[in-house]
């Protein structure tokens, strides 16, 4: 079972599934020996065993092998691995023309001249090699993405020179010429037929003739005319109707000669729609899979073709005896042909055998006068010499220089060197980060490897990087638009003070959009901060580095840096900031801070004096503050994060605050302590523990140790 991630032939990693046909599957794959994609039709493994259809396989590898046109699908290779065969071809990124008549109902008058025009211009080249493809539908023709039109599946191409006379229709049946459906003989123009009823669909949305099987479809190609093109769509140009009607002709002679024909008159029907320059001698459904049409299928269409029918045209007023003198007329000429092959046939045959027996005669009479001579084992004694052995020589071999990383006239002059017999191939280019353009980036068979003097070697050349245009990435949100450019590019970030764009978006990127950047090349997005001005953050209670960090990101600069003792904030704390929270201020205002360099006592309020009555002792003062130590054996925050900080003492009923700020920060639990003054009333004394709270949610319980103070 084929499955993605598996090798064929050592070679071809199939990466996923791409398509299903009647005898085949197709994959996306890679050819690690040329490193590129390619497209590998694999023969299904029912059809393994028969012989019939491996060699009707390879037929198709063979049809289309010697055909190289831009508007064709080209074959690479063809080959099996176990009971595996397959088919290699170029892999079309795009859509087949059936689903692009799906898409939009029916297509546009100039879009499917061009179709057209691409798909003669392949036909054309088949042609030309004597190549008729048989089975010319939309499902077998692909838009590549960048509009290319290939014909593709030459699954039933036969050499148009062997003069063979199908034994069964073949083709899909709603496509189908009307020698086809009758089994006769194919040609180019059936082709031509084919590409006619693939106008039709084009320019209708529908195929012209559809019936409840495959035998009503077929028997309607024979005996009816379809609804002319402008009937169904008025916007179609007289010119275009008139080709597509000299298309459809049920008599092969009356449609276009050749493919270089119609391509003539598809140009001139572009230039002058309404002209009456194309000249005829004689007066949507479902995907149609290919299929062979049985004997007994033929026999109900000859049959059939025989007997009148509803007819499908505007006109169904036709008179009935003319309507059976042109079908007598269309069986019979066909009759009378496969008379005529069948009476050729047997006399070649006949003049073949005669030739035959007329040679061997001559043959027995040269060597032994009538009769069949014996054979003899010479013997010494009748003096014959014993035969020597003629000695084997062995093929002459070279190991193969190693020429990737040169340019291709050195690579080539080097080959040459070695073998004058060599023959050089270098068609393939691809591209490449780690060779410049021109070089060779890898060569078949391998450096090393011992090869033949008059071996082929591929040579694969570099076209330096692959070059993509920088997408408009204006406004998008920075992070999407990371994500998006990561695909082809190194991606980095740079802030910009700016105004006129929200926060976190794109202003610009560098290089700019629309330019091109080697793919894995650096692309930088330039992202706005927003507005000039930014809310100062409370710093207090923060470490020194961690108000710097934020300071950073709002857009201000740390200046002074002042040292002094603080009552409550340990060492290293932010006790004091320049500018107070909550202020909008310029971006790039400087802020100056006073940090604490270690918990002093509070210095205590002097008591005025009262002048009338006696001074007050020191037991008539009054112990007012506790000190609150919580200690920090482990640090309930990440790394780098700064959010809602909240630490409460734990009380019976009055959950006392010791510290609150929506900017704490990782650093601040770093000491092994934290230090707080708490109102006397607020405290029993007896607390034990503190709850620290993160973003609201309960994150650490930490013991803690309550003294008096005197304030």
């Amino acid at each position: 079972m084929v499955k993605p991630g598996m090798f064929i032939s050592e070679r071809y990693e199939i990466i996923e599934k791409v398509g299903s046909g009647g005898m085949a599957d197709v994959y996306r794959a890679k050819c690690h020996r040329l490193n590129r994609y390619v497209g590998i039709k694999i023969l299904k493994p029912e059809f393994s065993a028969d012989k019939n259809l491996v060699s009707k396989f390879r037929a198709e590898a063979q049809s289309a092998a010697g055909l190289s046109h831009p508007n064709i699908v080209s074959v690479y290779d063809v080959g099996d691995d176990g009971d595996l065969h397959y088919i290699v071809m170029e892999l079309v990124e795009g859509i087949t023309l059936k689903k692009f008549i799906e898409k939009k109902g029916k297509l546009e008058i100039k879009e499917a001249i061009g179709i057209a025009i691409q798909i003669s211009q392949g036909l054309e080249a088949a042609h030309d090699n004597h190549i008729v493809h048989r089975d010319i539908k939309p499902q077998n023709i692909i838009i590549s993405r960048e509009g290319k039109v290939k014909v593709a599946d030459f699954g039933i191409a036969k050499a148009a020179t062997t003069n063979t006379v199908t034994q069964n229709a073949v083709g899909s049946v709603h496509y189908l010429s009307p020698e086809q459906a009758r089994g006769g003989y194919s040609d180019e123009k059936s082709d031509i037929y084919s590409l006619g009823v693939t106008m039709y669909e084009m320019l209708c949305g529908k195929v012209p003739f559809a019936g409840d099987n495959t035998v009503s479809v077929a028997l309607s190609h024979i005996q009816y005319e379809p609804v002319p093109v402008k009937e169904v769509n008025p916007a179609v140009p007289y010119s275009v109707d008139k080709i597509v009607q000299k298309c459809m002709q049920k008599k092969p002679e009356n449609r276009y000669l050749s493919a270089s024909e119609l391509i003539v008159d598809l140009k001139r029907s572009v230039m002058n729609p309404e002209g009456d320059f194309v000249r005829i001698t004689a007066g949507v459904v479902s995907d149609s899979p290919t299929k062979n049409m049985t004997q007994d299928e033929l026999a109900v269409i000859k049959s059939a073709a025989k007997s009148p029918a509803p007819r499908y045209e505007v006109n169904q007023q036709k008179n009935a005896k003319v309507l059976r003198e042109e079908e007598e007329e269309l069986d019979g000429n066909d009759s009378k042909w496969d008379k005529t092959v069948i009476v050729a046939s047997i006399i070649v045959i006949f003049i073949a055998m005669a030739a035959i027996i007329f040679a061997v005669i001559k043959f027995v009479d040269f060597f032994g006068q009538g009769s069949a001579t014996p054979t003899l084992e010479p013997t010494r004694a009748h003096g014959t010499p014993v035969p020597t052995a003629t000695p084997y020589q062995s093929l002459t071999t070279t190991p193969l220089q190693n020429v990737v990383g040169r340019k291709l006239e050195d690579a080539k002059e080097m080959l040459y060197k070695q073998s004058e017999l060599f023959t050089i191939l270098d068609g393939e280019i691809d591209y490449s980060d780690k060779y410049p353009a021109g070089t060779v980036i890898s060569q078949y068979p391998a450096g090393g490897v011992d090869v033949a003097l008059d071996e082929e070697i591929t040579l694969v050349i570099s076209a330096g990087p692959e070059m993509k245009r920088v997408p408009d990435f204006t406004l998008y949100d920075y992070n999407s638009a990371r994500v998006e450019a990561e695909y082809d590019f190194k991606v980095r970030i740079q802030f910009e003070n700016n105004d006129l764009f929200n926060p976190n978006t794109v202003i610009r990127t560098e290089p700019a959009r629309g330019e091109y950047l080697a793919k894995g090349g650096e692309l930088v997005l330039i992202v706005s901060r927003g507005q000039l001005e930014n809310e100062m953050p409370n710093l207090i209670g923060m470490t020194l580095e961690g108000a710097k960090v934020l300071l950073e990101e709002r857009g201000f600069n740390l200046g002074d840096v002042d040292y002094e003792g603080s009552p409550t904030y340990e060492e290293g704390k932010v006790i004091y900031q320049s500018e107070s929270k909550g202020n909008n201020l310029a971006v790039g205002t400087t802020i100056h801070l006073t940090v604490s360099n270690g918990i002093v006592p509070a210095t205590p309020t002097p008591v005025p004096t009262v002048t009338q009555g006696p001074t007050p002792t020191p037991e008539a003062e009054k112990k007012e503050m506790w000190k609150v130590t919580v200690d920090i054996p482990r640090n309930p925050m990440y790394e780098g994060d700064v959010t809602w900080v909240l630490i409460e003492v734990d009380c019976e009923g009055n959950d006392c605050t010791l510290f609150d700020d929506d900017y704490g920060s990782y650093e601040m639990f770093n000491a092994p302590s934290l230090t707080y003054t708490v109102p006397k009333d607020k405290l029993t004394g007896k607390e034990t523990k503190a709850i620290v709270y993160l973003n609201g949610n309960p994150a650490a319980e930490f013991p803690v140790w309550i003294e008096e103070i005197l304030q």
